[in-house]
């Protein structure tokens, strides 16, 4: 069995700050750990994790996203970011915010049976000035990617997606719909990758509403589990019979986003 982990930290440096990233790490025990959103670069955040090997792709702007794996088992081969065919093809380039590629959202680690892919989807933004960029860039671009890896071996991409799929990931949908995570382009950005093969390990066993995985800071959400479910493990098809469980880890605070976790039969 692989226990391979996802979490949004929303700054790694304030998370073993903290202690937060220590204590879950110790408690448990991921042989795969895929982070988002570390806001630093390598050595800029210290924590003692001697069976770990560590992969980072810091943005270039200082304390800005950001992605990392740190892993139990070696990858054959770790690549940053999208290939420039990718990028090519589908036009990801700068927009007002910057370059997306810059960014450090794209972390693929090449193992034995499969890739993985760890992913921080750019928010399309509070007044959805950044929907284009993902709806005909981004979205397309990451979808292709993945399916170019899985030419080769079976695919497991997790992160922080930044898009309530369904009604059903969401405690307000109708307050919330066409606001940005929940704009109709997103979700079908999101269900794409459904249609093209890639299965929602959450909603194998998990069905209904109340799994959500961030919440604002604003109004005791989190305790009143008024959130979002926008982290996600989605796998090619021909490992859906190997996912003997997938899991929301609410109770692991320390960020405004809960890791979540997928346990692999390899």
């Amino acid at each position: 069995m692989l226990k391979i982990y996802s979490w949004n930290v929303n700054g790694i440096r304030a998370v073993v700050r903290k202690g937060a990233l220590q204590e879950f790490i110790a408690k448990e025990q991921p042989d795969i750990l895929c982070l988002q959103e570390t806001k630093a670069k390598q050595g800029q955040a210290e924590v003692e994790l001697p069976h770990y090997e560590e992969f980072w792709y810091s943005a270039d702007k200082p304390g800005y996203s950001g992605t990392a794996i740190f892993s139990k088992v070696k990858p054959l081969h770790v690549i940053n970011g999208f290939p420039k065919d990718i990028i090519k093809k589908f036009g990801v380039t700068g927009d007002t915010y910057g370059d997306p590629n810059l960014e450090g959202r794209v972390l693929a680690a090449e193992f034995d049976k499969f890739w993985l892919v760890t992913v921080y989807t750019p928010n399309s933004k509070r007044e959805l000035t950044r929907l284009e960029m993902r709806e005909k860039h981004w979205d397309p671009a990451f979808l292709a990617y993945c399916k170019q890896l899985e030419q080769a071996k079976p695919v497991i991409f997790c992160g922080d997606l930044n898009v309530a799929h369904t009604e059903d990931d969401l405690a307000n949908p109708k307050d919330n719909h066409n606001t940005h995570g929940f704009t109709d382009a997103e979700r079908a950005g999101f269900q794409s990758f459904v249609d093209a093969g890639f299965v929602d390990t959450f909603r194998l066993s998990h069905q209904g509403n109340g799994h959500y995985t961030w919440w604002t800071h604003w109004a005791n959400a989190r305790a009143r589990n008024v959130g979002w479910r926008i982290d996600y493990f989605l796998v090619s098809e021909s490992l859906k019979s190997k996912i003997q469980n997938a899991e929301i880890h609410p109770q692991v605070m320390g960020s405004d986003h809960c890791p979540i976790s997928i346990t692999l039969d390899a």
